[in-house]
């Protein structure tokens, strides 16, 4: 059976080595690789797929256009309004595992209360994130982002969550308290926030996992608080897709020394 990840570019993508070690420990023979797909490209594709494809990990920019070849999608999904799933079969489920993958990648470095975050971005990641929050226990949002139209999407999924949501300028955010802080923007966009950043509190997850440490995970480690990396959550959210793929338990230890040791191998620990 096959799986992959599509996007475009997708050639750097570390879910091959993670996916692919996870089936030989489980002694599968599937395989998994990555395919460079475009938005123009994806439909014809997905439709040329037969029954040995169980299932395709999504990354940029397939998150959105995923919804028109999907029958049937996860409330999860249907909440952040972005796929990263699709699992092959008689129909084509969508899911969003990158939640899960927030989750996880949290509760594995910390176990305090969260309840105040703040939020840099407002894309597709950003929406995700804003629902592992809400499942992470926080129930008020400072986002900090630019695009008006993304932001008042991210409020409507607040809203649907009963999370309170109010956009803040980075001296407002680099102000106030947060248990929790998520950069959901690209690699070096965030890195002027962290100059700003006085008294840096609580746990922050970058999605951002090259370079590492980013300017701000460094500003937290400065402080001796707790930096949860992008590549925990990059693991998390496949631990999750392997077992919808394979409908087996993921061995996830294998599965993080595969990682750690791609990371390692391509300079990015």
């Amino acid at each position: 059976m096959h799986a992959a990840v599509l996007g475009s570019p997708v050639s750097h993508s570390l879910s091959p080595c993670i996916h692919n070690a996870g089936y030989v420990e489980a002694g599968l023979t599937h395989d998994y690789r990555a395919i460079d797909v475009t938005v123009d490209s994806f439909q014809q594709f997905v439709e040329s797929l037969n029954s040995e494809w169980m299932g395709l990990s999504l990354t940029m920019p397939l998150k959105e256009i995923a919804f028109e070849v999907a029958h049937d999608v996860t409330q999860v999904a249907l909440l952040a309004r972005s796929i990263n799933t699709l699992i092959m079969g008689d129909t084509i489920v969508a899911d969003n595992t990158d939640v899960v993958g927030i989750v996880n990648a949290v509760r594995e470095c910390t176990d305090v209360a969260l309840q105040h975050m703040l939020l840099i971005g407002s894309g597709a990641t950003a929406r995700s994130a804003l629902v592992a929050a809400s499942q992470l226990g926080v129930t008020k949002v400072d986002i900090l982002a630019r695009n008006v139209v993304a932001i008042e999407e991210c409020t409507n999924i607040a809203t649907q969550l009963n999370m309170s949501l109010h956009e803040v300028s980075a001296e407002q955010a680099t102000s106030s308290v947060h248990s929790l802080t998520i950069n959901t923007t690209p690699a070096g966009v965030a890195d002027s926030i962290a100059g700003l950043i006085a008294n840096p509190r609580g746990v922050l997850l970058d999605v951002v996992y090259h370079p590492w440490p980013t300017a701000l995970a460094q500003r937290w480690e400065s402080e001796k608080l707790r930096t949860v990396p992008g590549y925990l959550m990059l693991l998390h959210q496949a631990v999750r897709q392997f077992e919808m793929m394979t409908q087996t338990d993921a061995p996830l230890d294998a599965m993080r020394n595969a990682l750690m040791a791609e990371l390692s191998k391509r300079g990015q620990l």
